[in-house]
């Protein structure tokens, strides 16, 4: 659908928070105010803080456009507050964002509908280190599960630095996933009304594509188009889109994928509300589908609607 600028009303821009994500977040949100701008839509900026709540009624607005990382405002919290207080908002509703932060429970829902996705297993206290390393192929990625832009990740190649990359993710969430090291190639889709822009392929050069990666590294490398052939396009795309579809996603996100040493895809996780940077890979693959900035945010924001 193409709205008019009078169906938005005035849009509160919610961002910055109180998450490890904070920087991003307040980069995600300058983005958007200052395309909204452009776009002559009345905006309002909200950073997420004390009082949250009672800033955005006192706001007076029409909807919100979310722009949060990580828990407090991509987790389904804040979608929850919004339903209460009736205001119309950007992206996934309650129940698909809590999923998609939680990536202990993704793997689980992909594991019992059949989705592609490595084997795994949730770490704590009383773990048998060794017997998880045998289980999942003896280098394994370390995680926390409900944190975002790689906070606290790291690789074990051993049971000694299995349970230190416990304690290390521990530190930012009580629940904690192992996986598989996945050696193949690294690929993210954007999903944007219910369909899959270009995929990107994500060259880190690094042990693994982390935050330093991914926000500070002018090394690591992206290519869109990917470089894969029509039908692997249509393969990943699908998967991307069911992937989505499972948690019952809505709107707009992106989903991230690996190849194994077998090149067969993986899902690696969801992100309801990606980063929207000028620099941002849901922009990226927005230009190869000849979607300027300004278009992928409006799109996003009739969303809404």
């Amino acid at each position: 659908m193409t709205a008019n600028l009078t169906d938005f009303g005035r849009v509160a821009v919610l961002y910055g928070g109180t998450s490890s994500e904070r920087e991003i977040s307040l980069l995600t949100g300058a983005a958007i105010i200052q395309a909204l701008e452009l776009l002559g839509i009345e905006t309002v900026a909200i950073d997420i803080k004390e009082n949250a709540l009672e800033a955005i009624a006192k706001a007076n607005v029409d909807r919100a456009f979310i722009a949060l990382h990580g828990p407090g405002g991509e987790d389904g919290t804040l979608q929850g507050a919004l339903e209460y207080l009736k205001i119309p908002y950007t992206g996934s509703g309650v129940m698909a964002s809590a999923l998609a932060m939680d990536k202990l429970r993704c793997k689980q829902l992909w594991k019992g509908i059949g989705l592609a996705t490595t084997d795994f297993a949730a770490l704590h206290q009383s773990t048998d280190w060794q017997a998880t390393m045998n289980q999942l192929g003896g280098s394994v990625v370390v995680k926390p599960a409900c944190e975002g832009s790689s906070v606290g990740m790291s690789v074990a190649k051993s049971a000694q630095q299995l349970e230190q990359a416990w304690q290390l993710a521990a530190q930012y969430d009580a629940k904690v996933l192992a996986e598989p090291q996945l050696t193949g190639d690294e690929y993210t889709v954007a999903i944007l009304d219910g369909k899959a822009l270009p995929s990107i392929r994500i060259q880190a050069n690094a042990t693994f594509y982390d935050y330093e990666a991914k926000y500070h590294s002018d090394k690591t490398e992206y290519f869109c188009p990917s470089g894969l052939d029509a039908e692997r396009e249509q393969e990943l795309a699908q998967l991307s889109i069911n992937a989505f579809d499972s948690i019952d996603g809505r709107g707009w996100g992106r989903v991230d994928v690996m190849t194994d040493q077998n090149g067969n895809f993986n899902l690696l996780e969801v992100n309801t509300v990606p980063g929207m940077t000028s620099h941002s890979l849901v922009p990226m693959a927005g230009l190869a589908a000849g979607l300027k900035f300004e278009d992928v945010v409006r799109a996003i924001l009739e969303g809404s609607l």
